[in-house]
């Protein structure tokens, strides 16, 4: 199971394996009161398109389009993920202020379809479904 939480509501026992997946450590946040099993930055969007998303020069569809776009491109970051999502509760810890609109609900939806592209009985991944433009 994959849930998103923000980095700022307090750890609980059923959030599993806990992840932050921001490229910047959240602000006013200290290391030891944030309950993360491992930090993962590159995970997170590259710093231009969180910065086109965060100014508005994007919208959430652009800018869930171009980060399923860059996952893509560096599965090496995200792998991992996938295995401790099927041995149990993979909480992908954020900073944004939005709940339903940021990166780490884009990767939990990515990390749900990894999952089930690897479940029994599929063949191997294959992303050009991803990007039909090309």
């Amino acid at each position: 199971m994959i849930q998103c939480k923000r980095a700022y509501e307090t750890a609980s026992a059923e959030d599993g394996v806990r992840v932050l997946v921001d490229r910047l450590w959240p602000r006013n946040c200290r290391k030891d009161a944030l309950a993360i099993a491992e930090w993962l930055p590159q995970v997170g969007p590259s710093h231009e398109l969180r910065k086109a998303f965060k100014a508005g020069a994007v919208s959430f569809a652009e800018f869930s389009v171009a980060y399923r776009r860059e996952l893509a491109a560096r599965p090496e970051h995200w792998w991992k993920l996938v295995d401790v999502a099927r041995g149990g509760t993979l909480t992908l810890v954020y900073a944004a202020k939005s709940t339903v609109e940021n990166n780490a609900v884009v990767l939990a939806q990515w990390l749900e379809d990894e999952e089930e592209k690897r479940a029994e009985g599929s063949s191997s991944v294959c992303y050009l479904s991803e990007f039909p433009e090309f």
